[in-house]
C-alpha cells in the first residue's frame, strides 16, 4: 500500500511463470491502510484490465488462506534484501506446513531494490515526488499527485 514499480515489475516477470495470477490486496480490518482498499482495488483492477490473465482481489486473512480458498497452486513474492529473504523464507516454510503452498521468491532488478510502499508514503508525506515510483498509467483518484492529467 501503495502499489509500486516494484510490484509492477514482479507481477510481470510472475506472468512469465504463470497462466493466471491473482494480485491479492491483504489488509487488516483492525488497522488503517494508507490508501482505501477500494480505491487500491479500482485503480489496480483499472490498470491490469488489458490484461486477462492478471485479477485483483482483495482480502483480510492469512495469504496462503486466501491463496488456497482461490484454488491457487502458489504463491509469488518479491525479495529486495537479505532482510526480506530471511523473513520471505520463514514464510514460505510456514505456507508450506500450513497447506503444503509452495512460495516462488523473485529476486528484485537492482533498479527496482530500493522501492518500497514505506519508502513511497515516507516520501509523500514529507512532500516529494512519488509518481517515479509508481507504475505508469496506476493512477489513485485519492492522490492529487497521481490523478491522470
Amino acid at each position: 500500500d501503495p502499489f509500486t514499480t516494484g510490484h509492477a515489475h514482479l507481477v510481470e516477470r510472475a506472468l512469465a511463470l504463470c497462466d493466471e495470477l491473482v494480485v491479492g490486496i491483504g489488509f487488516n480490518e483492525q488497522k488503517q491502510g494508507w490508501l482505501p482498499v477500494e480505491e487500491r482495488l479500482r485503480a489496480l483492477r483499472a490498470f491490469y484490465a488489458h490484461e486477462p490473465r492478471v485479477s485483483v482481489e482483495a482480502y483480510s486473512c492469512l495469504t496462503v488462506d486466501f491463496a488456497r480458498s482461490r484454488g491457487v497452486e502458489g504463491i509469488v513474492r518479491g525479495v529486495r534484501s537479505v532482510a526480506d529473504y530471511v523473513y520471505e523464507a520463514q514464510m514460505a516454510d510456514a505456507n508450506r506446513q500450513l497447506a503444503g503452498m509452495e512460495t516462488i521468491l523473485l529476486v528484485a532488478a537492482p533498479e527496482q531494490s530500493c522501492v518500497s510502499s514505506r519508502l513511497v508514503r515516507e516520501l509523500h508525506h514529507f512532500g516529494h515526488p512519488i509518481t517515479p515510483y509508481l507504475p505508469e498509467g496506476l493512477h489513485y483518484d485519492c492522490l492529487e499527485e497521481n490523478k491522470p492529467r
